[in-house]
């Protein structure tokens, strides 16, 4: 998923690492890996409203949401899912994925982003 872009200006080489738009192959696994560890709490759609999620407290995050949806990154994203939400100040309820590595991280990501309601 990562694309090197090597742009030379005045004789010096800049390398950017961009990131390439998910396929739908890539967004049919996270979903897979989302339905198996995220949904119960997070819900089906992402609105946070998972049969598990019901009874949490604080309630589960909401993906839904067009300002966290806005105001996380990627980086940020993975981060909670690798190690839960106490290692990032975050819902002591949210339990560490540690084992999610990779593409399948990339992935999942990708999914969560999925989300993000349209701009109208």
């Amino acid at each position: 998923m990562k694309n090197i872009l090597q742009t030379v200006l005045t004789g010096a080489v800049f390398i950017a690492f961009t990131s390439a738009p998910a396929t739908a192959a890539d967004l049919a696994a996270g979903k897979k890996t989302y339905d198996m560890m995220c949904a119960s709490c997070h819900g089906a759609t992402g609105k946070g409203d998972g049969p598990t999620g019901a009874a949490l407290k604080p309630k589960a995050r909401d993906f839904t949401d067009a300002a966290w949806q806005a105001n996380t990154t990627d980086e940020k994203l993975k981060k909670v899912i690798l190690a839960g939400g106490p290692a990032n100040g975050l819902s002591p309820m949210m339990p560490p994925y540690a084992h999610i590595k990779g593409a399948d991280l990339d992935n999942l990501a990708a999914y969560v982003r999925s989300f993000k309601p349209a701009q109208p």
